[in-house]
């Protein structure tokens, strides 16, 4: 299903919070429930089970004593275990009272469960949000496979001008007389990079069985295969299968012309010439500055305007073995994750620009953007996303899981957990650090450029 179609039933806004929403409700749900099922593993009782902050619009009562409800604000949610306090009415706090003199009661309370089952409980949300990850993921690498060596033509992209002699199936063994390195060598990328920067190169072929030589465009022309989120082509409203043909009325064949002329702007606008469905029109866009991660961990700054290349053609592609596509799925969110962490620290040394770190309406944004690049894009930030909350969620700051667990580890080494007093106080200090975060990458949503 294509969800761009959706577009014309939902303003411009109403679109935009709808995904965010959606997004959220899915990373909430699977972090909420990672909490509640291993509390239950753990024989500690669940009392709410709450999607959402507020006045409660559905509720039902399970056979285990769980009231699992929808509230009406959908922006996080909760699970709220037997003996938590409930400041409003004390009820709990009666309830751990009469407990305590019950020792079957008290083990199905949160602080009266052995702290094992209590640490797994609180670690139980950021893990299954990583879970959610690596099986968004691996699912997407393994529908989209890999791509087939020898390099193998897939489906043609509609291109505008230059010749197109290649067809399905065509088996790629040479480029302008250069032999096509294996897909899995280091030499690929390189190869790929060096090709002559003509309109029209000689490719020779297995057709069939036959080797034969006929002529196509370049290899990676100027096609838009990606707009990212938030970036100049989404503002110049660029879509994913145009194609520039012109920078500055200047003819280009080429996605490394485009590169070059964004480079070598120095943040000055661009006038494109872009051909989509075979019509031309003209776009206005002002290249933006973006911090972008590099292999060694470090990030170095670039002029860039948001779009990923693509080849002329749809490399043909075979499924990867499960296994494969697990690994995969562990390594996209470990990537994100140290990716997050290197960039957080970058951030406070002053080494990268904080406008980085996006807020609520950043999110949402992303999040309107993603979906009307179809459900694919949706899942897979939503992956992203999911990967990002349990990572936030683990640091170290009370109020947060990590908080908790920070508070379980020292309750191990000193044999009692901190008193009254001084929880309340971090707790307090928590609150506060998290709320600042919220406000500073408000602030970032509303003012960054």
């Amino acid at each position: 299903m294509d969800i761009s179609a959706l577009i014309p039933a939902f303003g411009g806004f109403a679109w935009t919070i709808f995904f965010f929403v959606v997004a959220l409700s899915v990373i909430v749900a699977i972090h909420e429930y990672g909490h509640y099922i291993v509390g239950r593993w753990s024989g500690i009782q669940a009392d709410v089970f709450s999607i959402g902050f507020g006045p409660v619009l559905w509720s039902r009562m399970d056979r285990r004593g769980t009231r699992w409800q929808i509230a009406a604000l959908p922006f996080g949610g909760y699970v709220k275990f037997a003996g938590d306090a409930n400041a409003a009415s004390g009820k709990d706090d009666d309830a751990m009272a009469d407990a305590a003199s019950d020792p079957v009661a008290l083990r199905a309370t949160m602080h009266g469960a052995p702290l094992w089952a209590r640490a797994a409980t609180v670690l139980a949300g950021p893990v299954f949000n990583f879970a959610l990850s690596i099986i968004v993921f691996a699912i997407v690498g393994y529908s989209n496979g890999i791509i087939r060596d020898p390099l193998t033509v897939g489906d043609l992209r509609p291109l505008p001008g230059p010749v197109q002699e290649l067809q399905n199936g065509d088996v790629v063994l040479e480029i302008n007389g250069a032999p096509v390195p294996s897909i899995n060598d280091a030499a690929y990328g390189t190869f790929m990079n060096d090709l002559p920067q003509v309109p029209v190169l000689d490719y020779t072929v297995d057709r069939g069985g036959e080797r034969t030589v006929v002529q196509g465009p370049y290899l990676r022309p100027p096609l838009v295969s990606g707009v990212s989120p938030q970036s100049a082509a989404v503002a110049a409203e660029l879509e994913m299968g145009d194609v520039i043909t012109a920078v500055d009325g200047k003819p280009i064949f080429a996605f490394g012309q485009i590169k070059e002329a964004v480079e070598g702007s120095e943040g000055r606008s661009l006038n494109l010439t872009v051909w989509r469905d075979g019509a031309l029109s003209e776009k206005v866009l002002t290249p933006k500055r973006v911090d972008e991660p590099q292999a060694d961990g470090g990030f170095a700054t670039h002029w860039r305007i948001g779009i990923a290349s693509g080849n002329a053609f749809e490399p043909a592609t075979e499924a990867p073995g499960l296994g494969a596509a697990v690994t995969g799925g562990v390594e996209q969110t470990w990537r994100i994750i140290t990716g997050s962490i290197s960039g957080l620290g970058h951030m406070i040394t002053g080494a990268i620009s904080t406008c980085n770190l996006s807020g609520p309406i950043g999110i949402a944004q992303v999040s309107g953007t993603m979906a009307s690049q179809g459900v694919q894009s949706f899942v897979w930030f939503i992956a992203v996303l999911s990967t990002a909350v349990g990572l936030l969620n683990l640091f170290p700051i009370p109020a947060l899981d990590g908080g908790h667990l920070v508070f379980y580890a020292y309750e191990a080494v000193a044999g009692k957990p901190p008193s009254d007093g001084a929880l309340r106080i971090l707790m307090a200090v928590g609150l506060a650090l998290v709320l600042s975060l919220m406000v500073f990458a408000l602030g970032n949503d509303l003012f960054c450029p």
